[in-house]
């Protein structure tokens, strides 16, 4: 497994990799947490990725919501618990209720939308794609960027959290605890 670059090994091009994601103040091994710290080991890769992800959390059509809640469905499916402490911190601040939260784990939403939403990473998770019927019923909700954008979320998420899991990237003791590890 890969643990955080150890401090006596960053350098520019470390830090650099950092800079869509994190403020120059920053981007050292002490502030910017495992996940990124782990992605420093590899300077050009994180240098192209970050930018991506970046986009999908500042830039995204969809949602902030509803990107959360995506976020959280993918890290379910993935067993993610980095994922799921920090997006579900995300995802409160952001308006997602503990019920909400819940939903994201069982893919068992009150909302209608949250349905159809959780449906979607379902699907993508499944057979890689969204099927015709959930994209239409998707297009009352959001427009076809945003809908775009639900699905690099999710794809780009899933990497993340596949990435984490084979580096045995844990999360941070004050990010919280990866309480949803029950069996389904």
């Amino acid at each position: 497994m890969l643990g955080p670059l150890p401090a006596e090994e960053w350098d520019d091009r470390a830090r650099a990799a950092l800079e869509s994601a994190v403020p120059p103040e920053r981007r050292d091994p002490a502030s910017v947490g495992n996940a990124l710290a782990t992605l420093a080991r590899h300077p050009e890769l994180a240098g192209k990725f970050l930018p991506f992800s970046t986009y999908l959390m500042t830039q995204s059509t969809l949602p902030a919501r509803l990107r959360e809640l995506v976020i959280l469905r993918v890290s379910h499916h993935h067993g993610c618990a980095y994922e799921w402490v920090h997006h579900g911190a995300l995802g409160r601040a952001v308006g997602l209720s503990e019920a909400d939260i819940e939903a994201a784990r069982t893919g068992a939403a009150a909302d209608p939308v949250d349905r159809l939403v959780l449906t979607a990473v379902d699907e993508l998770h499944q057979g890689s794609q969204i099927s015709s019927q959930t994209w239409r019923a998707l297009g009352e909700w959001l427009d076809e960027r945003a809908r775009m954008d639900l699905i690099f979320t999710a794809g780009g998420y899933g990497v993340l959290a596949t990435a984490l899991n084979t580096f045995g990237v844990e999360p941070e003791p004050w990010a919280g605890r990866p309480e949803f590890y029950h069996a389904d």
